[in-house]
């Protein structure tokens, strides 16, 4: 039987954030649930003082006048992880581990901070091939299971990886509101993925984190064998050694990180990119800090 997953988590939390940071990042994760239950119950009558983020437009326009919506006060949320479990997480992440290691941490980590306020903690996991369910569940041991269900899926052996797939999946499987957590490899916002994500949004709370591609040329990676985990093609010596290429990877890296996040905010969603197992708190603690300034 593997090691269990979840202590690793725990002893890289508390070795990598002393207690100050830990608890800031707690008190983060608790803001995204302050003041409104996340179970939509029915629309009532606008009244002075209401949200106007809580209108309900399309109800409006049909009713003719405003309709907020009402929220039934709860004491359990839910964390759902959608997670791309196809053969790119098994490839490097630009911190040098494997970003499977790092999909686990972070999942590990928000999963953590869920059930110790009481919340359920889910998964949605998947390639190409077959998508599934992980229902949600409050205990460390359902998140235990959780995060080797990702490290047993997340294989060069595994699929191809389809985020689009996967995203549809939750938009068709997942009715209930909850707080969904997306990690996958850096990918792109196409005009596909942009409508699943507008469905997505309207449901739930969604935050999204990438987990960055390595550098293939780093100088400590002259000496391997470096292939393409999506089609094993190999990447040429001359290539990884060339400085004016290196330059404009960085390049290539930093633009397509910015456009990615500005695409995001514009869906109204908080993103942030991670680039390996050390920098997670950190980025965790940036992106619920973030996602607590949108909502206001």
């Amino acid at each position: 039987m593997s090691a269990p997953l979840l202590h690793r988590v725990k002893s890289k939390l508390f070795i990598h954030a002393h207690r100050r940071v830990r608890g800031m990042l707690d008190g983060e994760y608790r803001s995204v649930f302050q003041g409104r239950s996340l179970d939509f119950d029915d629309l009532r009558e606008y009244t002075p003082g209401d949200e106007i983020k809580d209108i309900d437009w399309k109800a409006t326009a049909r009713h003719g006048a405003p309709l907020v919506k009402r929220y039934i006060a709860t004491r359990k949320h839910q964390v759902l992880f959608v997670v791309d479990t196809g053969r790119d997480l098994a490839a490097l992440a630009e911190g040098g581990s494997t970003k499977r290691e790092v999909a686990i941490l972070a999942v590990g980590i928000l999963g953590y901070l869920a059930i110790r306020h009481g919340d359920l903690v889910g998964l949605v996991a998947g390639d190409a091939a077959a998508p599934e369910l992980v229902r949600p569940a409050g205990t460390e041991s359902a998140l235990e299971r959780l995060l080797q269900h990702i490290d047993r899926r997340a294989s060069l052996a595994a699929p191809q990886s389809d985020l689009d797939e996967l995203l549809g999946y939750a938009a068709r499987s997942v009715k209930q509101r909850c707080l969904l957590v997306i990690v996958s490899d850096d990918e792109e916002i196409t005009p596909k993925r942009s409508e699943i994500l507008r469905r997505l949004h309207v449901q739930h709370e969604v935050l999204w984190i990438s987990v960055g591609d390595a550098d293939l040329m780093r100088a400590e990676y002259t000496g391997r064998a470096m292939v393409d985990v999506a089609d094993e093609r190999s990447l040429p010596a001359f290539i990884r050694s060339d400085d004016a290429l290196r330059r404009e990877f960085t390049e290539a890296v930093t633009s397509a990180t910015a456009r990615h996040l500005d695409q995001l905010e514009e869906l109204g969603i908080s993103g942030q990119r991670v680039t390996g197992a050390d920098d997670v708190v950190p980025v965790l603690f940036h992106l619920l800090e973030a996602h607590r300034h949108a909502r206001r």
